[in-house]
């Protein structure tokens, strides 16, 4: 066995060794037919207000530019599925990623980790490690190293976890080798279509980020009243939206995570609007500290409990 093909193989044992879920390998190349699709995805407008993804399309083309004379581009999976539901009939419900600890929170230290061991088998190597937090297509790194395929509801699904993970990426300059990308598993499915509560996934493979609850709930400015097509269907979630990825046939083979960082605070996975709208800021800060729903800020929590009783009242 030559080094760079042991070497692949004990990175991959390493990822698994420290809490990830699968992990898979792709060549540091210009995306080009991605690139395609998402210039698309950005002149139909479908990024609403989030100006931030319009930003270094040459990176994101090129993921070279971030780390020149890059090899090798490593994409890990994180589970996050637990075997807590919501309430029947919730309103207040939270998505499921954001039940424990922000993932932001989770998941670098542990590619750091992972970053040294590749430095250590790989002297003269550099790194650069991304969670959701730089210029990168993140769901087109993860179908090219075989993580899964990108699915009608755009999220990436894996035959052995669903779609309840967590993407995190290292670029690397060392040589690795790389892994074949994986079939397209939808078939004829609709389901996610078919469900989503806004209609926001306009076709296969396409969603309108602007009508999506996501992005509603979670990164509109609180001062932004929803459109009445928004909130005639907010289907109770106060901060994103799983309805897609609940209804979604691969799901059923999620397995539970054995990350107990994920698992809900207080065993919460919706929350009551009333408790929402008396928050105090300290109340607040302490009970979403490291958590996702910071995000939103108070202000922003408080706007969609608001929206959810006004529904309520309307009902």
């Amino acid at each position: 066995m030559d080094y760079q093909t042991e070497s692949t193989q004990r990175i991959k044992q390493f990822a698994v060794q420290i809490g990830f879920s699968s992990v898979g390998i792709a060549k540091a190349e210009v995306l080009t037919e991605e690139m395609k699709n998402y210039q698309l995805w950005l002149s139909l407008g479908y990024q609403g207000t989030m100006g931030y993804l319009e930003r270094n399309l040459d990176k994101r083309e090129d993921i070279r530019l971030i780390l020149p004379n890059a090899e090798s581009v490593i994409v890990v999976a994180q589970n996050y599925y637990t075997t807590a539901t919501h309430p029947p009939d919730a309103v207040g419900k939270i998505s499921r990623y954001a039940w424990g600890d922000d993932y932001h929170e989770v998941i670098p230290p542990k590619l750091r980790e992972l970053a040294t061991e590749i430095e250590r088998l790989f002297p003269d190597c550099n790194t650069k490690i991304y969670t959701d937090t730089g210029h990168l297509l993140e769901k087109a790194w993860a179908v090219r190293a075989g993580i899964g395929w990108q699915g009608k509801h755009s999220n990436v699904i894996s035959r052995q976890h669903g779609s309840w993970f967590f993407i995190g990426i290292i670029i690397t300059t060392a040589k690795l080798n790389i892994d074949s990308p994986t079939d397209d598993f939808c078939g004829t499915c609709t389901a996610c279509i078919d469900a989503c509560p806004t209609s926001a996934i306009v076709e296969p493979y396409l969603v309108n980020g602007s009508k999506c609850l996501s992005f509603w709930t979670i990164e509109t400015k609180p001062d932004i009243e929803f459109p009445i097509e928004i909130s005639s269907n907010t289907d109770g979630w106060v901060f994103g939206c799983d309805v897609c990825q609940d209804v979604c046939p691969w799901n059923r083979f999620s397995k539970i995570t054995e990350e107990s960082r994920f698992e809900p605070r207080l065993g919460e996975s919706s929350l009551l609007l009333d408790t929402i709208i008396n928050y105090t800021q300290d109340e607040f800060s302490s009970r979403f500290s490291k958590s996702p729903i910071k995000r939103t800020k108070i202000a922003g929590l408080k706007r969609n409990a608001h929206e959810l009783s006004k529904r309520k009242s309307v009902e």
